[in-house]
């Protein structure tokens, strides 16, 4: 087990996600069936981390606690730390310095997802003992995030959102610091954007001679903030299932990996997978293609769906044409009244009610 403590941030509003965000925490939007926020604490937990704090804002807070709960479930012990006010994620670290104490800990941003899990990097950490450790990837826009120069794998700059970028290697939502993090965090002024930035923090230990160090990510990661992102997340997600079938299929035909949770029906249809079938969803004279999550309760008849995500207690019913690259919400309702098909691709917050005329 390990000394070290877990920091989850999940706190933020998922602006790039409304209307879904406007009724549900951005971390709780599911891939493959599971909130994005479990995947963290999943990892976290993995790692040999079970002591978290997971700091959340006024507003979503409570539902994602009634989520999580004690942490029990998932082999920890969670402590909830309340930020007032999206500041920034330095600031998220002053929050919880009453939980952190003098410990080294692992703050992990909440909407990210990787493949690999963060062992392998938790490890090093507690091996080496650097003043902090920062996980990098390579990205083809690097002028869209913040940047690390490095020399081997000691960090020597770092850059947010550089217009020329020193590297194509990005920050992933994953650091590693030692308690030294906490004295440059008090030391920063607000930046342009009215927070107290992590990586002005980090810089600042690099200026005054810390050990910062980095490595490159394994697999796959990422950032679920946007449409599209959440949808190739849950396709890589996908991807990796194994077949179970827990549900009742009757006169259809089930092709590839598919997962039909318990209680979920599939009636005269045709499932090409990777899909995954939430519990007590019914499928009828439908087709579900690949790369697609239907969540509990979740009723298709007569439709197309496809490289999509409908969240539980929605009914997609009687479509014209293919229903895909979407994301619906909860207790949303897609149906058809008269008119020519159309091709639909939708992000649909919930308790939506959609007529396609």
């Amino acid at each position: 087990m390990s000394e070290l403590k877990g920091l989850i941030l999940s706190g933020g509003a998922g602006t790039r996600l409304r209307p879904i965000t406007h009724t549900s925490a951005k971390q709780l939007v599911p891939v493959a069936n599971k909130p994005v926020l479990f995947y963290g604490i999943e990892a976290l937990v993995e790692a040999g981390v079970s002591d978290i704090g997971i700091v959340i804002a006024p507003e979503t807070g409570d539902e994602i606690r009634e989520a999580v709960g004690d942490g029990s479930a998932f082999g920890a012990a969670v402590t909830w730390i309340v930020q007032d006010e999206p500041a920034g994620l330095a600031h998220a670290v002053l929050t919880a310095e009453g939980f952190l104490g003098d410990s080294s800990f692992v703050m992990y941003l909440g909407d990210n997802l990787l493949r690999e899990g963060i062992t392998d990097l938790v490890e090093a950490f507690e091996r080496e003992r650097p003043d902090a450790s920062i996980l990098l990837t390579p990205v083809s826009d690097p002028s869209s995030y913040g940047v690390a120069e490095l020399e081997g794998e000691s960090v020597v700059r770092l850059v947010e959102k550089p217009k020329d970028p020193p590297s194509n290697l990005a920050l992933v939502g994953v650091y590693l610091f030692s308690p030294t993090i906490i004295e440059a965090a008090r030391a920063l002024e607000p930046s342009w954007r009215g927070e107290l930035e992590i990586t002005e923090a980090i810089q600042a230990l690099i200026e005054k001679g810390g050990d910062v160090r980095s490595r490159v990510v394994g697999g796959w990661w990422k950032d679920t903030g946007r449409l599209e992102d959440m949808l190739e997340a849950n396709r890589l997600v996908l991807d990796e299932i194994v077949s179970s079938d827990q549900g009742r299929s009757e006169d259809s035909r089930i092709e590839g990996r598919v997962v039909l949770e318990e209680g979920a029906v599939v009636r005269r249809s045709l499932i090409r997978g990777p899909v995954i079938v939430g519990r007590d969803a019914v499928i009828e004279d439908s087709y579900i293609g690949p790369y697609t999550s239907l969540g509990e309760r979740v009723e298709v008849r007569r439709s197309e769906v496809e490289h999509s995500i409908v969240l539980s207690d929605s009914v997609v019913e009687d479509l014209p044409s293919r229903l895909e690259a979407s994301l619906l919400g909860r207790r949303v309702r897609v149906v058809k009244s008269d008119g020519p098909a159309r091709t639909l691709r939708m992000l649909v917050g919930d308790r939506a009610e959609i007529e396609i005329i």
